[in-house]
């Protein structure tokens, strides 16, 4: 098995959750007490937030690069960017490390194509939402990329910081989330993806009959699949 390298801490909750998964799917893939080889860089996500808000996204990759080359000292050889919204530096850190780095969306659009779906409801942060970088890269798989209304942007974008990136998971924000679910299923979506890592701390596929794709489910499974191949 190759090692995993994971770049998280953004935010950490989320991180929890894939040394979670990708232990679990490697017992399942290998069975006995086999567990995944993986090491962990986890950055402060204040920092991160914070070059967000002021838009300086090349000062993010520079931190993201730093941790992928500590990751690949450390005997990385396939890379993980523990976070949807980061993935719009992914090109940046790909081009400064040698160790393949496995982009979230790419995992997704398989799930999405696995599944029969061509139209999908995206939620996230706003620069998930809004940004080119995550739905053109979904377009490219042929897959329409449906989204909120702005004012529910905002809602969802300003409840991922304030609420789920602090580990706050409350029944109002749970029923707010799936009547915007609703509302893109009844626009056209096939499915809703949650494209933050901490939205599937909140939603759960028992919370709604239309099909949910949690990304960090699906990204830690592909991961496990190919750092076994």
């Amino acid at each position: 098995m190759k090692t995993i390298g994971i770049i998280g801490g953004m935010s950490w909750e989320s991180t929890l959750v894939y040394y979670r998964l990708l232990n679990q799917y490697t017992r399942t893939a290998l069975g006995g007490h086999h567990s995944a080889k993986l090491v962990l860089y986890s950055v402060d996500f204040a920092e991160i937030e914070q070059l967000q808000r002021q838009g300086d996204w090349e000062q993010t990759a520079i931190i993201l690069i730093q941790a992928a080359q500590a990751l690949e000292a450390a005997g990385a050889e396939l890379m993980l960017i523990a976070t949807n919204t980061m993935h719009k530096v992914a090109a940046e850190v790909q081009d400064a490390i040698s160790s393949p780095l496995l982009h979230i969306v790419d995992a997704l659009a398989d799930a999405i194509l696995e599944q029969g779906h061509s139209s999908i409801g995206l939620l996230g942060t706003r620069f998930t939402m809004e940004q080119e970088f995550y739905r053109e890269r979904l377009q490219q798989h042929g897959i329409t990329v449906l989204t909120p209304a702005a004012t529910t942007r905002q809602y969802v974008h300003d409840c991922i910081f304030n609420e789920l990136c602090q580990g706050q998971f409350t029944t109002a924000a749970k029923q707010a989330f799936l009547k915007t679910c609703d509302e893109l299923h009844q626009q056209g979506a096939e499915g809703i993806v949650l494209g933050c890592t901490e939205i599937g701390l909140l939603l759960q596929q028992e919370d709604t009959p239309i099909k949910l794709y949690d990304t960090t489910e699906i990204h830690a499974a592909a991961a496990v699949k190919a750092a076994l191949a």
